[in-house]
């Protein structure tokens, strides 16, 4: 990587630790502003990766998978924006489909079909339970706390591994980095559900 690359790089790294630490530490308490920046990127991803998991072309690796991860990321983003209650499920829908689909990523499966099924009945169902038992404050400060946790570790592994296999695959990455990040990700995780948990009584 040549120097002009990874000064761009090192400074993409350092706004995705700033707006991770946000989500990390303070997601509830600015939950309307983020959640059209994270539902555009959650979307950007997960257009992709269905794109990829249903079709079998490369992840953003093709003009038809950014145009789908472009146009999912911008309706979930204004959605964000002008339902409250939308908001709510997207964001608890993005962690039902990191937790589905990343365990069967993280155990070996390759991206396909099956995983992509699972990673969205998991956002599914855990969107809806968030909605009729009305937990949204618990779901919105432990889904940002988990996903800002992310974010946090992506900004420093981005620096050392392929962005599109970090999107992709972060638990694969994360492993094959060091486990001791992975198991530092998870207690910055729970640290931010503490602090948020204290701070929004």
């Amino acid at each position: 990587m040549n120097p002009d690359s990874f000064f761009a790089m090192a400074c993409a790294s350092l706004i995705a630790f700033i707006f991770g630490l946000v989500l990390c530490f303070g997601g509830y308490r600015f939950f309307l502003i983020l959640l059209p920046i994270w539902g555009f990127f959650f979307g950007l991803v997960f257009g992709a990766q269905s794109m990829q998991m249903l079709f079998g072309t490369g992840f953003l690796a093709e003009v038809t998978s950014w145009v789908v991860g472009f146009v999912v990321g911008a309706v979930f983003a204004v959605l964000s924006y002008f339902f409250y209650l939308v908001a709510v499920a997207l964001i608890a829908g993005a962690l039902g489909y990191a937790i589905g689909a990343g365990l069967l990523l993280a155990i070996g499966l390759d991206p396909g079909f099956l995983v992509w099924v699972v990673g969205v009945v998991a956002g599914i169902a855990l969107a809806a339970a968030t909605i009729i038992f009305n937990l949204q404050k618990w779901v919105i400060i432990i889904a940002t706390s988990l996903l800002g946790a992310g974010v946090i570790f992506g900004a420093f592994v981005i620096l050392f591994a392929p962005q599109t296999a970090l999107l992709e695959n972060p638990i694969r990455v994360a492993l094959s980095q060091s486990p001791l990040l992975l198991i530092t990700d998870v207690v910055v995780a729970i640290f931010g559900i503490f602090v948020q948990a204290r701070a929004n009584r």
